[in-house]
């Protein structure tokens, strides 16, 4: 079963528990997942949901951080209950460890030596990690790489 099916899956699963919560965040992400298709004309693999996915996090990740901010507890915790039910699609993240060790992998197939050459293998990680780890995370690993 693909990604797309399993969230479409819980959102009728969350329409028959009563879940409103949980259903309006779904419906969210369905609605996401459908302006993409839309747009680009695409159907959606499995690649192309776990980049809406983090979109999503992040987007939501930010809010908690500004309501946080503002002293809105309540719309802090709506969002964090939103953030639960996203993640919860996401395939389980690489550790920090790892996400080293595949960046140190992929410099050394590509040969970059220097912050010049930062694109090209941001490049090729985004391929390879995709949906696996925090871009943020990774982008601190290559930069490292490519200083030291």
């Amino acid at each position: 079963m693909s990604l797309k099916e399993r969230i479409i899956d819980d959102m009728k699963a969350a329409m028959r528990a009563k879940d409103s919560e949980r259903l309006g965040t779904i419906r969210l992400l369905t609605a996401a997942m459908k302006q993409k298709e839309v747009d680009d004309r695409v159907e959606l693999d499995d690649t192309m949901v776990i980049a809406i996915l983090d979109r999503m996090l992040k987007q939501r990740k930010d809010s908690i951080e500004a309501f946080d901010k503002a002293a809105r507890q309540d719309l802090a915790d709506k969002e964090t209950a939103e953030v639960k039910v996203l993640q919860a699609y996401l395939p389980a993240r690489l550790s920090a460890a790892e996400v080293a060790a595949e960046v140190k992998a992929i410099v050394a197939e590509l040969g970059a030596k220097g912050p010049g050459d930062m694109g090209k293998v941001m490049g090729a990680v985004k391929t390879r990690l995709a949906g696996k780890a925090d871009m943020g995370q990774v982008s601190a690993a290559v930069k490292a790489a490519l200083a030291g």
